[in-house]
């Protein structure tokens, strides 16, 4: 009998003759009843109306039906007119489901698995009975293309990038998993290239389909000794000493440490920790009083810069500041250090400690030379890492003089230094932020930054400085163009700098100006200049430049404009600007900016407006994603009147869709902690990395 019957709780039973007769009624008591009769015949007989014959063996017949509600019901049989004897018989219903299999519903977990080719997974089942057959896209056992999986569920990937289908078989159940396998092999600098695009384009998993809140949120945490302003690298499939291979995501704080944490999560705790301090010996970070301004970087200074990866070498670069005393002796260092990536160890002789003098007499010469002042200059531009150079930028603390925008290059592999750029060396300024975005470089090697306020020289002869200006500079040092908006004097003035948010080299273009760098700062204007021949300055007007979209960005207090750098995805140029809808720009066949945004969203996205990337899967499945900031409590671990950072994630093509949004979730499933001002979220192989005031946060598919 089937686990649904239930015991019999009415019978009938006659002795009759005629045609069509029953057996008299019985009653059920529940829905979903079973009527079940049996007629015994003098010669022979079939069932009745609304019945399902199940036997007529000679003059036996039995028949059932199940009912809908309860009543009374009768058995019916049709026969020759002989006597018969009938009996029926009423069970009680249970669910009108199928029955459970023996030892119960097959399952598999986890449902969801995301993989790169050096990871395996241990997949398991549970309920059903007797032994299990794996399969992978219907192979038993799979194959090289499918991946490989064992009698126990233990799933190898294959080494090509794909989507396939784990199947488990146990008595006639089955049981599915969805494997994605995917190869980007990382991210190694600032906004994923040296033009600071901000896109991957080499994102499988990660699409407008499979990121929502039911699907994706956040998998894995990590504590931080303390704030970051860095954003996060990546690099898949590092041999970690007595570990093996990892996919390594690595985060540097203002506590001046270094981490490297298994990306995966298969590990709590870091893979190698490395910090440039040692209290005991007076070697600490540097506390933002001591800078002279309080609250750009606070409560500590140590790493600010996001560090940059060679992967041919496995070095981390990476600059630390710190307050050294000995005795009555204070001193203040900036260090470059070269990491090995598996280990943290230094390597090629280093650190260096980071010194430089040029010509001039700006703030802070002697004797006709303006050296580095290590206490004032702020690393905060990421570094740049181009054909065997490290490029270091750096601004102020808080526009606390003496200060210069100074670039300096090393090379790679002795860490010597190769030249030392001063972008106001007879005057003062033109620091480097680019909120944290880097030094841009194009394919001949040469390097663009856009400079903050400071002074200009407006002569057209031995111009030596560059305050507010976006400067096209050679591998060796060299200034070989410039363009500086016709106000810089104005700019200047009010503290709009121009270098809020760095540059963006553009893809190949069509139309007259293929070569373009686009860069937007608090002045609330956007400029596209013709990287080949960028317009100089012109006191007039920006005519000279390819185009200008003035005071585009109006919002924002007490300074407007825009504090992000920007990103681009196929044919478009997406900005955060402070106060502001995220605002996406369509390119024109002309190569221009439409004069108003293709899309924006519907949030609104307050100091400093959002910190933005791209992931994609070639020029489809595109995701714009930002960090959204919520109260501005300087930069302390707590803070009162603050709410926790969000993730949010827009389809790229049209933001006014809200794909995914951290606060989402309920109970706080996906909340993060305070966001920072300048780390941007990092997506690499299905998972996206947001680094905070005191954690790394993991999100992706959940299992």
């Amino acid at each position: 009998m089937s686990p649904n019957v239930k015991a019999a709780v009415n019978t009938a039973a006659t002795a009759v003759t005629g045609a069509n007769v029953s057996s008299g009624s019985a009653t059920t008591t529940s829905a979903n009843a079973l009527v079940f009769g049996a007629a015994l015949f003098y010669d022979y007989g079939s069932s009745g109306s609304g019945f399902t014959q199940r036997s007529s063996i000679a003059s036996n017949v039995s028949e059932d039906k199940v009912v809908s509600a309860a009543g009374a019901y009768s058995a019916t049989f049709v026969n020759n007119s002989q006597s018969r004897i009938v009996q029926m018989g009423t069970f009680r219903g249970g669910s009108s489901s199928p029955p459970p299999p023996p030892g119960g519903s097959l399952s598999i977990a986890p449902r969801t698995s995301v993989l790169t080719p050096t990871l395996d997974q241990q997949f398991g089942v549970t309920g059903g009975s007797g032994g299990v057959v794996w399969a992978v896209d219907g192979i038993s056992g799979g194959n090289g293309t499918t991946g490989t999986i064992t009698a126990g569920g233990l799933y190898t990937p294959p080494s090509q990038t794909g989507t396939h289908t784990v199947t488990a078989t146990s008595q006639g159940q089955t049981a599915n998993a969805t494997v994605y396998v995917t190869t980007y092999a990382g991210t190694f600098t600032h906004h994923n290239d040296n033009a600071r695009t901000g896109q991957n384009a080499s994102e499988v998993v990660l699409t407008p389909d499979t990121v929502a809140a039911a699907s994706f949120g956040k998998v894995a945490s990590f504590n931080l000794d303390g704030n970051t302003h860095a954003s996060p690298l990546y690099v898949l499939g590092v041999n970690i000493p007595g570990v093996g291979l990892r996919n390594v995501v690595y985060v540097a704080t203002e506590h001046n440490s270094v981490y490297a944490f298994d990306a995966d999560g298969l590990s709590a705790t870091p893979l190698w920790h490395v910090s440039f301090i040692n209290p005991a010996a007076g070697v600490t970070t540097v506390p933002s009083s001591e800078t002279g301004e309080c609250c750009d970087i606070a409560p500590e200074i140590g790493i600010t810069g996001t560090p940059v990866i060679d992967a041919a070498t496995g070095t981390l670069y990476v600059v630390a500041k710190t307050k050294e005393v000995s005795g009555q002796t204070t001193t203040y260092r900036q260090r470059l250090h070269a990491l090995d990536i598996t280990t943290g160890a230094e390597k090629f002789g280093g650190p260096v400690v980071i010194q430089a003098s040029v010509a001039g007499t700006g703030g802070g010469a002697q004797g006709g030379a303006v050296p580095f002042n290590a206490l004032r200059e702020n690393q905060r531009p990421a570094l740049l890492l181009n054909n065997g150079v490290v490029y270091i930028g750096f601004g102020s603390h808080g526009d606390v003089q003496p200060y210069h925008g100074w670039v300096l290059g090393y090379n790679a592999s002795t860490l010597q230094q190769t030249m030392a750029v001063n972008l106001s060396p007879d005057a003062e300024g033109a620091g480097i932020w680019q909120a944290n975005g880097g030094p841009a470089a194009d394919a001949a090697g040469n390097i663009y930054v856009v400079t903050g306020n400071g002074t200009f020289d407006t002569g057209n002869t031995n111009r030596k400085n560059y305050g507010d200006s976006i400067v096209k500079i050679s591998p060796s040092g060299g200034i070989l163009d410039f363009f500086t908006p016709h106000d810089q004097g104005s700019i200047n003035a009010n503290n709009f700098d121009l270098g809020a948010a760095g540059a963006m080299l553009l893809p190949d273009q069509s139309g007259t100006h293929p070569h373009l760098v686009v860069s937007a700062g608090k002045d609330n204007t956007v400029y596209l200049v013709d990287r080949e021949s960028m317009g100089g300055y012109n006191a007039a007007n920006d005519n000279q430049i390819v185009q200008s979209l003035v005071d585009i960005f109006p919002f924002g207090s007490p300074e407007p404009g825009n504090y992000s750098a920007p990103v681009y995805f196929n044919g478009t140029v997406y900005f955060g600007p402070i106060r502001d809808n995220i605002q996406a720009f369509r390119i024109t066949a002309a190569g221009l900016l439409p004069t108003s945004p293709t899309s924006v969203t519907n949030a609104i996205f307050n100091y400093p407006g959002a910190t933005l990337a791209i992931s994609a899967n070639g020029t489809s499945s595109g995701i714009l994603w930002a960090i959204q900031r919520n109260g501005d409590c300087g930069v302390l671990l707590t803070c009162g009147s603050a709410a926790p950072g969000v993730l949010k994630a827009y389809d790229a093509t049209n933001l006014a869709v809200q794909l995914y949004s951290s606060d989402q979730a309920a109970g706080g499933r996906d909340t993060f902690d305070y966001a920072t001002k300048f780390s941007v979220p990092l997506v690499a192989n299905g998972k996206v990395f947001v680094a905070s005031m005191s954690k790394l946060t993991v999100y992706g598919l959940l299992p």
